[in-house]
């Protein structure tokens, strides 16, 4: 066999895919839905991302300033990747799975904060879901909203899951 004929022949898991059919339109409505959060989100976080680093560190994060930085960038870098796979845009199957899991994983960080922000009692006034201009408060509210978008993720992950379905 050929260098080229092997070349080409390994990179098909590289090429960019069409997603999947979903499970249902009520799906693909969904992962709208939750694309849309998260867009308004991470404009917010990224607007003012300097401001928004501190904010985080109103949490008391154990770990310090490190751990600050760390969860704050991890918050927007999985709310960006995870829009091609709510998108359904085309894609190689390892980036799917890569923005599938980055849409649990912000629901879930943003989980994880709200319960950090109920147990503790902080009394911060912004929770920072929305970045440092919108105000939206910790604790309650902040849970709720964090709760409703793991929802949202879970039901899209499940509707438009990325491995191919037998018919």
């Amino acid at each position: 066999m050929g260098i080229r004929k092997a070349y080409t022949k390994d990179m098909k898991f590289a090429r960019a895919l069409p997603a999947p059919s979903p499970k249902s339109e009520t799906v693909k409505k969904v992962a709208w839905i939750y694309a849309a959060l998260l867009v308004v989100m991470v404009v917010g976080q990224l607007f003012s991302f300097e401001k928004f680093i501190p904010l985080i560190a109103d949490y008391w994060l154990p770990g310090g300033k490190g751990t600050t930085t760390l969860m704050a960038g991890l918050i927007v870098v999985s709310e960006v990747f995870a829009l091609p796979f709510l998108l359904r845009m085309p894609l190689s199957p390892l980036m799917r799975w890569f923005s599938l899991g980055c849409g649990l994983l912000s629901a879930a960080l943003w989980v994880i904060l709200g319960l950090v922000a109920v147990v503790s009692g902080s009394g911060m006034t912004n929770s920072g879901i929305l970045g440092v201009k919108v105000t939206v408060p910790s604790g309650g509210v902040q849970l709720l909203w964090a709760v409703a978008l793991s929802i949202l993720a879970v039901w899209s992950a499940w509707g438009l899951w990325p491995a191919r379905r037998k018919k």
